[in-house]
């Protein structure tokens, strides 16, 4: 196998965040692999180091490191007693052949297949491949998170659909809407800089780029189209403020996927849901991550 091509630069930023751990350590470890995932780290690993568990995180030296820092820390906000303890630069090893095989063929629900680049045409017969490059935003599809939406978005997709994703991220969700036949998605993510790699996503699944209107926004302030499904595969407390929104922008039929959410902030979340018009369509847990697909509730 050829080596893919991660970058135009030779070194990768290095940040290690530190948690000083507590009666659960698979939860810990957990907590900190999100903080890797929402970043978008291309590598990790864990260590101890002075009584705190520590994950080393690498990331693309293409992007400047102060513009990362600053990313990383407002991540961090949401993600009490994590911090980081240092960042450095490191030299490139050949990154590209060491870590191919991080991201196997993963297949999901019924039809879809998440795979890198790398890895074109080893999708098994009948699924539906859904190229994404991992590298710097959310949403690679082999969170957990990102599965249950993926799974909950997969049977509720109909030809024609409008699909309005909510902190797109990589764009895995509504590039996933429109191979199972939407003709048109409405994207938007808070951070500018994810939006080249969602157009480097597209590109990959032949996906036109009229057939995206991709900007950056805040949840759903200025939206002003009606959807047949909103995707969030975003935090609890993005997830509760938009809520209120959320029947303004979908249609009496629509749905609402949400995700990102642990199984303890479920009933937190029912709760918020349901005083904002909307019911529980479909639920889906994996490990700690739980995540729902909603509609308008009846009158």
């Amino acid at each position: 196998m050829e080596p893919y091509e991660t970058s135009g630069s030779n070194y990768w930023w290095t940040v290690d965040f530190g948690l000083s751990p507590g009666e659960n350590r698979s939860w810990d470890e957990e907590r900190l692999l999100t903080v890797g995932e929402l970043s978008g780290a291309i590598g990790s690993e864990f260590h101890e180091e002075g009584g705190k568990l520590v994950l080393r995180a690498d990331y693309l030296g293409s992007h400047d490191l102060d513009s990362l820092l600053a990313r990383l820390n407002g991540i961090l906000s949401s993600f009490e007693g994590v911090s980081i303890l240092r960042s450095q630069k490191t030299e490139n090893q050949s990154w590209s052949t060491q870590h191919l095989e991080a991201f196997p063929p993963l297949n999901v629900g019924r039809s879809l297949t998440v795979m890198a680049p790398w890895h074109k045409n080893e999708a098994e017969p009948g699924r539906i491949p859904i190229y994404i490059y991992p590298s710097s935003a959310f949403g690679t599809g082999y969170h957990e998170s990102t599965r249950i939406a993926l799974e909950l978005l997969e049977d509720a997709v109909r030809q024609g659909d409008t699909i309005l994703d909510v902190g797109t991220g990589t764009g895995i969700l509504f590039i996933a809407a429109l191979k199972l036949g939407a003709a048109r998605a409405v994207a938007r993510d808070l951070d500018p800089t994810t939006l080249d790699e969602v157009r480097r996503n597209m590109n990959l699944n032949a996906i036109n780029s009229k057939a995206c209107d991709l900007s950056v926004g805040n949840l759903l302030n200025g939206v002003n189209i009606l959807a047949n499904i909103l995707t969030a595969n975003i935090l609890l407390t993005p997830n509760l403020t938009m809520l209120p929104d959320v029947k303004r922008v979908l249609k009496p039929k629509g749905y609402a996927v949400f995700s990102g959410m642990t199984e303890v902030e479920r009933g937190t979340f029912i709760s918020v849901l349901s005083s904002s018009g909307l019911t529980v369509d479909r639920e889906l847990r994996s490990g700690d991550w739980w995540g729902c697909r909603a509609r308008r509730a009846r009158a």
